[in-house]
């Protein structure tokens, strides 16, 4: 397996307003072909689940016919043994495929999240139904990111 550089990766999980660099736990890989990125999310923080759906999003389910080769999980060890979750849950991205690496899995990232990713205010999207109705044309191209 080549070295894999995780640089461009924490950089970016450096920038999401619920993660910061603090929150960044471990990366590593198995030495073969499987990689991951470990990390927690501020569960106080306003946009924390905003922070899962868009990762779980991009990363799990981008589309129905063809999914990125990344599980975004959470990981953690037993809450009976440790404390609450704001302390001791964490998320893993992983990928088992050695010619998918952190690199590109930034490029989908930083072309689906919110850009520019640290602005709080471009991760406040509108979720409700009845909302996404009214959006005329214009905002519909500004909501739907380019693909990479």
């Amino acid at each position: 397996m080549a070295e894999l550089n995780f640089d461009r990766l924490y950089e970016y999980f450096c920038k999401i307003p619920s993660v910061q660099k603090d929150m960044i736990d471990a990366y590593g890989t198995d030495g073969k072909q499987a990689w991951w990125f470990k990390f927690q999310i501020n569960i106080e923080h306003p946009l924390a689940w905003q922070t899962v759906q868009e990762l779980g999003h991009v990363l799990n389910y981008i589309s129905r016919n063809e999914r990125l080769p990344t599980q975004f999980l959470p990981v953690s060890p037993p809450p009976y043994m440790n404390g609450e979750a704001k302390e001791f849950l964490a998320w893993v991205i992983q990928c088992n495929h050695a010619d998918f690496p952190p690199d590109i899995v930034c490029d989908w990232l930083e072309a689906r999240l919110p850009n520019p990713v640290d602005d709080e205010g471009a991760w406040r999207i509108k979720t409700d139904i009845a909302e996404l109705d009214k959006i005329n044309d214009k905002d519909l191209d500004n909501l739907i990111p380019p693909n990479p």
